[in-house]
C-alpha cells in the first residue's frame, strides 16, 4: 500500500504561532501485520497528534507504519518546534492530541492559561542530562562554573533538582526557578536560556542542562552526558488531550500502541537509554 503524505495548516495556528510552528502532518499507511493476523474489523479514522520531531514525531510515524493500520487508526502527527504553541493547539481543536510535555508541564500551563488538558498515560522518558565540552566528571565543576539551565519553570526546577541529586546544590522541594536554591557553596553562576537553545549554549559554559528533544537533534548522547537523569525520574511524557476526548476510542487504541512492547523495543533499540520507554 503506498504511503501517504499530508500537510496540515490549520487557520488557528496562522499568525504569529506560525512564525514559530512548523506544521507538518505525516501520516502513512503500512503492510506489517502482527502475529495475529493482518487487517482490522475496525476502522477509528484518523488522530491528530501534536508533537516535536525528535523523538515523539519519529516514534508517532513508526507506530502509524507499523501498527495503526492493522488497528484500524490513522495517525497524523502535526509538528511543532518549541514547547509554547503545542497546548494552545490542543486546546483550541486543532489537534486532538499530543506528545511532548510531562504532567508538571502541562499542570503549570492549565493553571497559567484557565486550561483543562488531562493527560490519559505516561509514554516514555526523555532523559535530560547535564553536558560539557570541557569536563568529563560533574565532579570537575570549580567553584564559580557557568551553568546553563532551561527558563521555564518545569524544566528549570528539573534542572536544579538533579543537580541537588549530585549534592551540588540545595534546592527547596518544589523549587521551580533559582528562588527555590538554598544553598549554593560552589557559587555556581546560573545562565537561564530558552530549552530549545540550550544545546547550542553546551560550548560557551562549563555545563548546560538539555532535555532529549533537544540533545537528539544536536548529536548530543549519554556518553557525553556528565549527568544523567536515572529511570525514576517523574519527568516521563505523555499523552495529553481534552476531557472531551479522554474516553474517545482512537486516544485509548493510540495509548494501547505507544505502550505496546513491540513499540518500547524500537524505543530501545533507537534511542539507546536516551529515550526510556515506561515500564
Amino acid at each position: 500500500m503506498t504511503a501517504r503524505n499530508r500537510f496540515v495548516r490549520p487557520a488557528a495556528l496562522l499568525g504569529a504561532a506560525a512564525l514559530t510552528i512548523s506544521l507538518a502532518a505525516c501520516s502513512s499507511s503500512s503492510d506489517a501485520t502482527s502475529e495475529s493476523g493482518s487487517g482490522s474489523s475496525e476502522d477509528l479514522g484518523t488522530i491528530k497528534v501534536g508533537a516535536l520531531a525528535v523523538p515523539a514525531g519519529d516514534l508517532l510515524e513508526w507506530v502509524d507504519e507499523n501498527l495503526a493500520e492493522e488497528a484500524g487508526l490513522d495517525i497524523e502527527w502535526v509538528e511543532f518546534t518549541d514547547y509554547n504553541t503545542p497546548n494552545p493547539a490542543l486546546t483550541d481543536g486543532s489537534t486532538d492530541a499530543n506528545l511532548f510535555q510531562n504532567s508538571t508541564f502541562m499542570e503549570t500551563y492549565n493553571t497559567q492559561s484557565g486550561g483543562d488538558l488531562v493527560s490519559v498515560g505516561e509514554i516514555y522518558l526523555p532523559a535530560a542530562g547535564f553536558y560539557s565540552d570541557t569536563i568529563e566528571s560533574i565532579d570537575e565543576l570549580k567553584d564559580g562554573a557557568t551553568i546553563a539551565i532551561p527558563n521555564d519553570p518545569t524544566n528549570e526546577g528539573r534542572a536544579l533538582k538533579l543537580l541537588a541529586s549530585e549534592g551540588l546544590i540545595e534546592v527547596e522541594d518544589d523549587v521551580t526557578n533559582l528562588d527555590g536554591i538554598t544553598a549554593n557553596p560552589q557559587n555556581f553562576e546560573f545562565s537561564e536560556i530558552e530549552n530549545a537553545s540550550l544545546a547550542l549554549a553546551v560550548p560557551d559554559v562549563d555545563a548546560a542542562f538539555v532535555t532529549a528533544s533537544f540533545a537528539l537533534p544536536a548529536g548530543l548522547t549519554t556518553d557525553q552526558a556528565v549527568i544523567i537523569e536515572s529511570t525514576d525520574s517523574t519527568y516521563y511524557n505523555i499523552l495529553a488531550t481534552t476531557p472531551e476526548l479522554e474516553s474517545d476510542p482512537r486516544i485509548e487504541k493510540l495509548v494501547e500502541l505507544l505502550t505496546d512492547q513491540r513499540t518500547k523495543d524500537f524505543i530501545d533499540e533507537t534511542w539507546k537509554g536516551l529515550i526510556v520507554p515506561v515500564a
